[in-house]
């Protein structure tokens, strides 16, 4: 069987860098990685994930009166944190890093467009009740090898990862710790470990 490898970028937006409404710490810092990734010929296939809600969506602290910001809720049935309004739709915010080489990226997945629950795998939503078609793309493209990175590892990227796991029968899956970023370093570090206890290989450096 011939190997056919893609890159998933996940969401190297503005919102979710220095400056934008929910920063990561250094999330900046992978776009020149990402961008030597992309440059490098070394993947057939290229992806990247853009987090796209509507205004007021329900995993925003402002669409539920009397919550604050980084509480946890309830969303969908599912645990939900209640994140400061971020990646409107149309709005700077939402749009991908202005450093982030898209000439290179053959497909956009958008994804948390449902206002009433969220989605931080590029894959599925938090329900598990509808797929984005993302995995349905990789299949069509013979995909047998994804590399995983992006923002934040702790959430998008890591459940990212882990429904490729589970949707991409057959695929190896790895995690590029260099070309990602977290929030905290603690859960960043049990990310990583459930990733790994998934099967999903973790690339360090």
């Amino acid at each position: 069987m011939s190997f056919k490898t893609a890159l998933l970028i996940v969401d190297v937006q503005n919102g979710f860098c220095p400056g934008g409404n929910l920063p990561v710490p250094g999330g900046d810092e992978v776009v020149a990685v990402i961008n030597g990734l992309t440059a490098s010929g070394g993947y057939d296939v290229i992806v990247g994930s853009q987090d796209w809600h509507p205004e007021g969506h329900g995993s925003f602290a402002s669409s539920h009166p009397g919550k604050n910001v980084f509480e946890m809720g309830e969303l969908a049935g599912e645990p939900q944190v209640m994140w400061p309004d971020h990646c409107v739709q149309g709005t700077v915010d939402a749009e991908f890093h202005p450093d982030l080489d898209m000439s290179k990226i053959d497909f956009v997945q958008q994804k948390g467009m449902d206002p009433d629950v969220d989605s931080y795998s590029a894959f599925r939503d938090n329900a598990a009740d509808k797929a984005t078609g993302l995995a349905d793309y990789l299949i069509a493209q013979g995909v047998t090898e994804l590399d995983v990175c992006g923002l934040a590892t702790e959430y998008c990227v890591k459940f990212s990862a882990l429904d490729a796991k589970t949707m991409l029968p057959g695929v190896n899956v790895r995690f590029l710790a260099a070309a990602s970023r977290g929030i905290s370093p603690t859960d960043v570090a049990a990310a990583i470990e459930e990733m790994r206890a998934a099967g999903v290989d973790v690339v360090a450096a």
